[in-house]
């Protein structure tokens, strides 16, 4: 059964991508084509980071729509859309980040639209609609880099980043949340590298703030076998996660429902069942799922 490449949904076989997801992500109901080739969105990318190089970190390509052509192109400012291709060093990234995304969606997380998409040589890329503009303009944004006010990206703790939202969020209650709720998805995914720039609020123009919507998520222990459990400290520790460092959170945070752990566990269903159809090779599903469910088993005590 094919699947839609925006929202894991069933799809016509002549078809890729839904009209409405289209809609949601472009605002038009027809897909705009990528000419470019995995090797120039590359070199494109690097030229753009000020520095061409061969490293594995994976690029990046700000695109923008253009109507007139029917293509989105690569732009230096004014972007909507921050474009990854497949990378040197990690093997179907793009593919690993969709899945993701649409598993996020599907379990309530707030996720931005994105797709992926066929460059011109055929090869898959992942396209994600950037949050924080709206009509052309920037919406002011902070990471938890810039918040704790940190030089090291992987040096601070979920409960530095869970106390700070409290503090800055319009709606602390909600939000402190929805955050613990992501680091108990990211940890069900085998997402290690959810570091403090992976976290962010966003302001209004009368300066509240909200945390963001997810992004930048992967199971990095997918393609990083030996990876820490997690990138931040969760009660104290980056390993040997578990059911009591969730509950250690919980009550750090102030969280009295436990409803919260029940949320999301119960639909640990639902969440195989995205991974079986995705896009990704069987070996890559069958790993992804393994991954799923012994971590689901380190913290199915958050049922009871």
């Amino acid at each position: 059964m094919k699947k839609c490449f925006s929202c894991g949904e069933k799809i016509e076989e002549e078809k890729t991508i839904h009209e409405h997801c289209l809609k949601k992500l472009f605002g038009i109901e027809y897909l705009p084509a990528v000419n470019l080739s995995l090797s120039e969105v590359t070199i494109k990318a690097q030229e753009a980071a000020g520095k061409l190089s061969i490293s594995g970190v994976q690029p990046k390509l700000s695109m923008r729509l253009n109507l007139e052509k029917k293509e989105l192109e690569s732009v230096g400012q004014g972007g909507e859309y921050i474009l990854k291709p497949q990378g040197a060093t990690f093997p179907d990234i793009p593919q690993n980040e969709n899945t993701c995304m649409i598993i996020a969606s599907k379990v309530g997380i707030l996720t931005p639209p994105h797709t992926l998409i066929r460059l011109k040589d055929d090869t898959l890329a992942y396209i994600v609609k950037r949050f924080d503009r709206k009509n052309g303009e920037r919406i002011h944004q902070e990471d938890f880099l810039q918040i704790l006010d940190k030089e090291d990206r992987y040096d601070g703790s979920f409960e530095q980043i869970g106390r700070r939202v409290k503090e800055l969020s319009e709606v602390p209650g909600l939000d402190v949340q929805y955050f613990y709720t992501r680091v108990l998805f990211f940890f069900l995914i085998g997402n290690g590298d959810a570091h403090l720039k992976n976290f962010s609020v966003l302001y209004d123009n009368d300066g509240n703030a909200r945390l963001s919507p997810v992004y930048d998520i992967v199971s990095s222990k997918l393609v990083i076998p030996n990876e820490d459990d997690t990138a931040l400290a969760l009660n104290g520790k980056k390993n040997d996660i578990n059911a009591r460092d969730f509950h250690s959170l919980m009550n750090y945070l102030q969280i009295k429902d436990k409803r919260i752990n029940k949320e999301l566990l119960e639909k640990i269903d639902t969440i195989k069942d995205t991974v079986k159809n995705s896009i990704m090779e069987d070996s890559r599903r069958n790993n992804l799922l393994e991954i799923i469910e012994k971590r689901y088993n380190r913290v199915r005590d958050l049922l009871s």
